[in-house]
């Protein structure tokens, strides 16, 4: 783990496509499952679900996760190239444990594997068990460069995709979506043609788009320009109610309305909220805070970034009875920690980022302002945010300057120029890096990433424009520190 140059990300192993040899990917799988054994969730003859998505390392890193399991004595078992969100809810349903190869938004020059146990994600205290894991590969499996020389081969593809299209067409109903035209960005994610059965399945009419045999790199949180156009540009010729299309594993939704707009995932997760009726919601820190605005919520859980610790706090409260439990993300990813029943329909609890689910709820509530996702939006009070990274910045750099804000706050605050675009400093929050409101009630939140050399910035006010100029002023400053 110190030396391969794959790294520990939020639920997984991450890294470059060169360094994930065979013979580290099965270290990882090991290490995995020797922790499970541990905790009694695996054992000789325990069943492994195993899936992937569309990037072209995928088949081989998933073979040597099979080789890892079969070498543990597991029975692997095969779910093809389908959504995180598929395999999981397959693999929940069976208390097995499951993996996912797959690198989500990032370039096809790097991959990854997203563990899971019998019953829930891979959380941080699960992480650091596994780390004190002693790893033995099995001898002769691999050569001198890492690369798999025993026969290994994947076994036949068990299907879950009609489970999951169940799943949905159980709890909403097949009319739920009739009278819509969807459009579909297939891009390059593995859940593009199981999004278009979803939806026709509860009634919606389809227009498939943007397919693509080359992988895409599409980031539901930080969305690409090309994107960007790519919407507007199909908005005016398509005539669609919405657009609809996820991440490369397609567990992180991305939606638009009539226009081509992308919504926030923050700003998603709020409608689907409200459509689920919850009476808990956790999600991160740098969440929009229009979620407090509503005052439909009776108990908000504001977490660091990251869906273990979403989980760990939706998983709290739906254990102290606050529910429906809910959680959700600013990529949009949401999950669900307990059932929920409506109209005598049930959804089952789903505790990992599902893309599907909050993009149904919110184009099923607006059904009752005449199909416009815009007329929903507006519903919800005037907050808006927006986030940008700045690159090739040190992770010890971020965090000695944010810990040298933290000591000196207004001070600190005064020299970045904040105080005179927004006001005195007026709390402080350091869950996450730092998070700033102002006398204005403007937010600026600065915050190192967890898995690259990275400092992000994150912003909200009351309006688009005046979030644009925050966040150009949030990355003037932190411009500046990288040049100290």
């Amino acid at each position: 783990m110190e030396h391969s140059g794959v790294a520990f990300g939020t639920s997984g192993a991450r890294g470059l496509v060169s360094a994930m040899t065979d013979a580290v990917c099965c270290a990882y799988t090991l290490g995995f499952l020797q922790h499970l054994q541990s905790v009694g969730e695996f054992k000789a003859g325990t069943s492994v679900a195993v899936a992937g998505d569309l990037r072209p390392s995928t088949p081989r890193i998933l073979t040597a996760c099979v080789a890892a399991i079969e070498a543990a004595g597991g029975i692997p078992v095969f779910c093809g190239y389908v959504p995180t969100p598929a395999l999981c809810h397959f693999a929940f349903a069976r208390s097995i444990p499951s993996l996912m190869v797959t690198g989500s938004h990032i370039p096809d020059d790097r991959n990854g594997i997203k563990f899971n146990r019998a019953h829930g994600e891979f959380l941080k205290s699960d992480e650091a068990a596994m780390r004190n894991e002693i790893i033995t590969l099995p001898s002769g499996w691999f050569n001198a460069e890492g690369a798999l020389v025993h026969p290994v081969t994947l076994p036949p593809i068990t299907p879950v995709i009609p489970d999951f299209i169940k799943r949905y067409k159980d709890f909403f109903g097949e009319n739920a979506l009739s009278g819509f035209r969807l459009g579909i960005y297939q891009h390059s994610a593995v859940g593009r043609d199981a999004l278009v059965q979803i939806v026709e399945a509860l009634g919606a009419e389809t227009i498939v788009l943007g397919r693509s045999e080359q992988f895409v790199s599409v980031d539901t949180e930080a969305v690409r320009p090309e994107d960007i156009s790519l919407a507007q540009e199909w908005a005016k010729t398509e005539n669609f109610d919405a657009l609809l299309t996820t991440d490369g594993d397609s567990d992180r939704p991305l939606l638009a309305d009539h226009t081509g707009t992308w919504l926030r995932g923050d700003v998603l997760g709020i409608l689907a909220a409200q459509f689920l009726a919850a009476r808990s919601v956790a999600t991160p820190v740098s969440s929009n805070t229009a979620l407090e605005k509503t005052g439909s919520i009776e108990s908000i859980r504001r977490t660091r970034i990251g869906s273990p610790y979403v989980v760990t706090a939706m998983t709290e409260a739906a254990e102290a009875g606050i529910v429906p439990s809910v959680g959700y993300e600013a990529n949009g990813g949401f999950l669900l920690a307990s059932d929920i029943i409506q109209g005598g329909n049930r959804l089952a609890a789903l505790p990992t980022r599902d893309s599907v689910l909050p993009m149904l709820c919110a184009l099923a509530a607006c059904k009752h302002h005449g199909n416009k996702l815009s007329r929903l939006v507006a519903t919800l009070p005037p907050r808006f945010t927006l986030s940008d990274r700045l690159q090739n910045m040190p992770t010890a750099q971020s965090l000695a300057k944010l810990e040298g804000l933290g000591a000196n706050p207004e001070q600190e605050v005064e020299k970045l120029g904040f105080v005179a675009a927004c006001g005195p400093l007026m709390a402080l929050d350091e869950t996450d890096g730092v998070r700033m409101t102002f006398a204005s009630q403007e937010v600026i939140h600065l915050r190192p990433s967890g898995n690259a050399p990275e400092l992000r910035v994150y912003v909200e006010a009351d309006s688009t424009a005046r979030a644009e100029a925050l966040l150009a002023l949030g990355m003037q400053a932190v411009a500046l520190w990288r040049k100290e």
